[in-house]
């Protein structure tokens, strides 16, 4: 993926798990009350962090994915629509764990290398 590609995708996986929530409330809703757990919140006051790093293969990328959820954290696939990228195949480019405990999500993604 072009540089940029990589960047949008990264962005489109991380607010998620907002977005999903966001499109889950009724649409004539003018204010918008989300039920968020604490470390969400945390997250959201302290920053927003976010750690990049990189897979080797979609293989990988699900196999993170999947130990996420096996452990009860938050993720998110993003699949790429391949209008501009990929000959037009749809390809999932990203995946954001979390917002959780950092310790957590280290124990599936610390091996990995920083983007």
């Amino acid at each position: 993926m072009r540089r940029g590609k990589e960047i949008a995708q990264g962005s489109h996986a991380s607010m998620t798990f907002l977005i999903n929530r966001m499109r889950s409330l009724p649409s004539n809703d003018t204010e918008i009350m989300l039920n968020l757990k604490a470390v969400e919140l945390q997250w959201i006051a302290k920053g927003m962090a976010k750690v990049c790093v990189k897979v080797n293969s979609e293989e990988e990328l699900l196999k993170c994915h999947a130990a996420a959820l096996a452990e009860g954290i938050e993720s998110h696939l993003i699949r790429d629509s391949g209008r501009t990228e990929f000959d037009g195949v749809p390809t999932l480019t990203a995946c954001a764990l979390g917002p959780d405990d950092p310790e957590r999500i280290d124990r599936i993604t610390g091996e990995l290398t920083l983007y």
